[in-house]
This record gives structure tokens, sequence and C-alpha cells, in this order.
């Protein structure tokens, strides 16, 4: 989808950037086997997300050619359609393959028309809707990532069970951050975090979304 969309608008002056929050022997091999010809970040202790307020992948910030935010964090064309997964066979209904391609390819128009229009596009967020939007942390949010980044020094050290600790402290602090739970979540022989203790937490969420919808209108 990236190197595909890279692919398409680069000659517009467009990149992506990609920043997998993972330790680098988990991310590395999926890196590889992609190829992209865009660059791949390694941020293994969640500086980015720390900073942009990341709470799951896929997300997206649009950043212009001043460095300035004109979109802030959102779902960058993810939704909540695998949640109407099998979960035993993985096969989807129809209807939610058509929500999935319907909500990936609002984006990527999004995207596309932010491309070619730059400011002009009716998806850049002025100053006064960007702040509404980002806000300051909490001081909980800030505090998790705080113990988070302890317990991964922990971890690094060989102090597993202290490492524990404070990554399960993190998780409960800022428990939108599914970044922060998967962590310390069990893996599959994949190494993703995607089992029993995954589809439990979704469950719970109720009626609230996993991938919160981006606000993005159709382009003119």
């Amino acid at each position: 989808m990236w190197q595909s969309l890279f692919d398409e608008l680069k000659d517009l002056g467009f990149t992506v950037l990609a920043v997998a929050l993972d330790e680098p022997e988990a991310a590395r091999p999926w890196i590889d086997a992609a190829r992209p010809a865009y660059p791949c970040l390694i941020d293994r202790d969640h500086h980015v997300a720390d900073l942009y307020n990341l709470v799951n992948v896929p997300q997206a910030v649009w950043i212009d050619e001043a460095g300035r935010i004109v979109r802030p964090p959102e779902t960058a064309g993810a939704s909540d359609a695998f949640r109407a997964m099998d979960r035993s066979t993985f096969a989807m209904p129809e209807a939610a393959l058509a929500e999935r391609h319907r909500v990936k390819s609002l984006y990527l128009d999004a995207v596309r028309d932010w491309a070619r229009r730059g400011a002009g596009s009716v998806h850049v967020l002025d100053d006064t809707r960007m702040a509404a939007k980002l806000g300051p942390p909490t001081p909980a949010t800030a505090e998790a990532h705080a113990h988070f980044r302890l317990g991964l020094h922990l971890l690094r050290e060989g102090q597993a069970d202290e490492a524990q600790q404070h990554l399960a402290w993190a998780a409960q602090l800022h428990p939108d951050s599914w970044a922060i739970w998967r962590q310390a979540a069990p893996k599959d022989a994949r190494g993703l975090a995607s089992g029993a203790a995954f589809w439990a937490r979704v469950d719970a969420l109720g009626n609230r979304p996993y991938y919160p919808p981006a606000d993005i209108g159709v382009s003119a």
C-alpha cells in the first residue's frame, strides 16, 4: 500500500517515512521482506509515539515541506472491519471487506489530494483546528511513557520481573495505547500480539473503536 502510493506520488515531492515501534530483531525481517524504497526507521523506545501521541498502528501524521503538521496523528487507512473476522478461519464477510476497502480508498485519495494540491487541499487543517485536535499530553500519559522507557531499560538489563511491573503500570496509565500494551503482551510465532489476550482486549472495547475513524471527507 505505502510503496505503491510512494511510487505514484514521489515526483510531486511526496515521501513516506515509516517508523516501527518495536525491537530491531522483531521489525527488521518485515522491513527486509518488504524492501521499501522509502525510509524505514525502528524506534525501540517509542520516542516518536511519545512526541506525536501515537497509540496504535497504522497511524500517520501529515507533515508539509516546511516541517509543519497539517494533519494530526490519526488512523491511516485502517478500519474496525477486522472485528467481523471469523477467528478460527480468519475469513471476513463480504460487507466487512467492502468497508475495509472503502475506508482505505478514502484515506489514500485524501493523501493524493494533499500531494497534488498542497496547502490548497481540503484535508489540510488550519492552526485552530490543529490545536483543537492535538492538545498537550496528560500527566498520566507522560508518566506512562516514563514507566515504559524504564521498563524497556530494565528488560535489556536482564531485570525481567521489575521490567514487567513498569510496563504494566505504563499500560494502566495509558490504556488507549495499544503500542505500549503490545510490548509485554503474549506474541505468536510471527512475533505479533494477536492471540487470545489481544482479542479479549478488543472485545472489552465494546462499542468503542479499535481504530477511531479519521476525520476525512471526500476530495473535491
